[in-house]
């Protein structure tokens, strides 16, 4: 066995206990019971095999059908993980290096604009040419200086006057910035792969980790399992029913539907340092690299919620952690909680996720609640963790 086979094989792996188990049951059912959220499933698993799976509520609003184990959930910006380890793959395989600048592969990038002054009262803006190019390590890490109107004032202000391709919130390196450079690399995946990216995803990594219910397409017989969506109005959870037809989003940034199983399936690999099943998705090195400081002295800010009714401000930990290649790293140590270096993201109707290499666990706890970082499901977020890791053994 070599150095690299005993690195893996050593990292710890704790389990639930049985009262674990029953404490989580108690604490969901109580959540939906409560209208905290309409309905949630929740999976825990190490490296080898699920330690904990749960599924409460309804599945819509109508309360006709119990909230099944394989719902099939709108991940939306948990796609980004995936977009990355997909770009990581790619490097692997030597189709381009990390500090290329995007520029080389979308020549509609080149020579990218940053906004100096902006005029509220006629949303016109200036722009400058940007301090230096736009690199794929920066899209990655999310210091490029891309936005998204629902976390930006400015960008919230221009509403449909924005570009294609808009212009950047500061000079790429020099903050961290929450926005649409993952949809950027999804548009680099396919121009170097030739294949669109729902493809290439499908071939690449959904069906080596055996995720049967992941894709961005909603196949007809699964529609009885999708869960509706609500939203937090003056207190009360309202749903919206599913439309007669699902329209797919096929973007790097957004667009996955999954189950929490399937999810957690994409988790084991990386906990397994790119291997899982015998499969080998990634190299660890690649692994190491997406799960550690990848923005120096810069730290993940917290982003304003800019469009009240989609998201509050996040994320938790904002101020202090930092950031990898697609994962929010955790920094700190809180009495009971995930480890630091856990490595984190979250999809905009409240799906959330973390790994704990340290521990060798990871969680998924989804549920389709707008707005994002709804101070309920935040709070069923954290009480989630604290009860995981209160029966670790």
């Amino acid at each position: 066995m070599d150095k690299k086979q005993i690195e893996v094989t050593d990292t710890h792996m704790s389990v639930l206990s049985g009262n674990g188990r029953t404490e989580l049951d108690t604490l969901l059912d109580a959540k939906v019971d409560r209208r905290d959220v309409p309905g949630v499933v929740a999976e825990v698993a190490n490296r080898e095999r699920t330690l904990y799976r749960g599924a409460f509520g309804k599945l819509d609003d109508h309360g006709a059908v119990d909230m099944p184990a394989d719902a099939i959930f709108r991940i939306a910006s948990m796609t980004k993980p995936v977009t990355s380890v997909a770009v990581m793959m790619l490097k692997d395989q030597g189709f381009f290096d990390l500090d290329d600048a995007v520029g080389q592969y979308l020549p509609e990038f080149k020579g990218a604009e940053v906004i100096v002054e902006f005029d509220e009262s006629n949303s016109s803006y200036t722009t400058r040419p940007a301090a230096r190019e736009i690199t794929l390590r920066h899209l990655l890490n999310h210091t490029a200086g891309f936005g998204y109107a629902f976390s930006n004032y400015t960008l919230s202000k221009l509403g449909d006057r924005l570009p294609a391709n808009p212009p950047l919130l500061h000079d790429p390196g020099t903050r961290w910035t929450y926005g649409m450079s993952t949809r950027v690399l999804g548009r680099v995946i396919e121009k170097v792969t030739n294949q669109s990216l729902d493809v290439f995803f499908e071939s690449s990594i959904f069906k080596p980790l055996d995720m049967s219910d992941t894709g961005f397409y909603l196949r007809p017989e699964d529609r009885p399992r999708l869960a509706s969506r609500f939203r937090r109005i003056n207190r009360e959870l309202r749903g919206e029913p599913n439309p007669e037809s699902y329209e797919p989003n096929v973007f790097g940034d957004g667009g996955l539907l999954s189950t929490a199983s399937d999810y957690s399936c994409f988790l084991r690999m990386l906990l397994g340092m790119g291997e899982f099943d015998g499969n080998r998705i990634l190299t660890e090195q690649s692994v190491r690299d997406m799960t550690k400081n990848q923005i120096g002295d810069l730290v993940v800010e917290m982003q304003p919620g800019a469009i009240p009714d989609r998201s509050n401000a996040f994320p938790y930990g904002a101020g202090k952690d930092k950031f990898g290649l697609g994962f929010q790293l955790k920094e700190g140590v809180e009495k009971v909680g995930r480890s630091p270096g856990s490595y984190s993201w979250a999809g905009i109707n409240n799906t959330h996720f973390w790994a704990d290499p340290d521990k060798g666990i990871a969680a998924v706890l989804l549920t389709q609640v707008l707005p994002f970082y709804d101070d309920r499901c935040i709070d069923l977020l954290l009480d989630f963790e604290r009860c995981i890791y209160r029966n670790l053994e």
